[in-house]
C-alpha cells in the first residue's frame, strides 16, 4: 500500500510574506523574495503543515491530499 502524500500550494498573489508559516513548519516553507514557498510540493502527511495552512493570516496555503484532490486545509 502506498504512503498517503500531501499537495502544498502558496497563491504568490495572495502571500503577504508574514513569516507565520515558516514559525509554525519550518521544515516545509522557507520566505524568498518576500513571498512563502513549499519547500517541496509534495509532502508526507504532518500537522504542522496544516497548522501552517490554518494559520496563514492570507489564507494562502493549500493542502490537498495528492491523488483525490480533496481539500484538507485551510477548513472552511
Amino acid at each position: 500500500m502506498a504512503e498517503r502524500q500531501w499537495e502544498v500550494t502558496v497563491d504568490q498573489e495572495r502571500c503577504a510574506g508574514s513569516g507565520v508559516c515558516v514559525a509554525v513548519a519550518a521544515g516545509h516553507f522557507v520566505v524568498r523574495d518576500r513571498r512563502s514557498h513549499a519547500l517541496s510540493p509534495v509532502t508526507a502527511p504532518d500537522d504542522a503543515v496544516l497548522d501552517a495552512a490554518e494559520t496563514c493570516p492570507m489564507e494562502a496555503i493549500t493542502v490537498r491530499e495528492s491523488g483525490t484532490g480533496t481539500l484538507l486545509a485551510p477548513v472552511e
